[in-house]
């Protein structure tokens, strides 16, 4: 498998939101089989699904996260590489006075030392990461 992007929570979202946009569903269906997703990814996309009521929007949600993401993307773990340069990364960033989300950094971790591209909406969240590459497909 040839992986080039990690996925945001929220390029995963997009084509389940109230809004999707068919150039997200476009870029999925063409660059869909380099991307990966981190486990951070999945706890938040999980969690999201179950604080939900039981109902047709629950049920849907589960069934887009077993049938589609899951089944499309690997979920990459947050291993000892990961760890290490998200420390030495989150005391740099405090040291700035830019202190960064603990999740954010964990994503920004994986896809540093998998050597992925992130793709997320939020690339502002993202571009204080050293060395880190992002990109936002809106």
């Amino acid at each position: 498998m040839n992986l080039r992007y990690l996925l945001d929570t929220s390029v995963v979202s997009a084509p389940i939101s109230k809004r999707p946009s068919p150039e997200i569903d476009e870029r999925l269906e063409a660059d869909g089989q380099q991307c990966a997703i981190a486990a951070p990814v999945w706890t938040e996309l999980t969690y999201g699904c179950h604080r939900l009521p039981r109902g047709k929007r629950r049920s849907a949600l589960e069934t887009y996260l077993q049938d589609v993401v899951l089944a499309s993307f690997p979920v990459l773990a947050y291993d000892e590489a990961a760890a290490r340069w998200h420390g030495v990364e989150r005391a740099r960033l405090e040291g700035l006075g830019k202190p960064a989300p603990y999740v954010d950094s964990q994503i920004a971790a994986i896809a540093h030392v998998n050597e992925l591209i992130l793709v997320t909406f939020n690339d502002a969240d993202f571009r204080q990461f050293q060395g880190l590459r992002v990109v936002s497909w809106r």
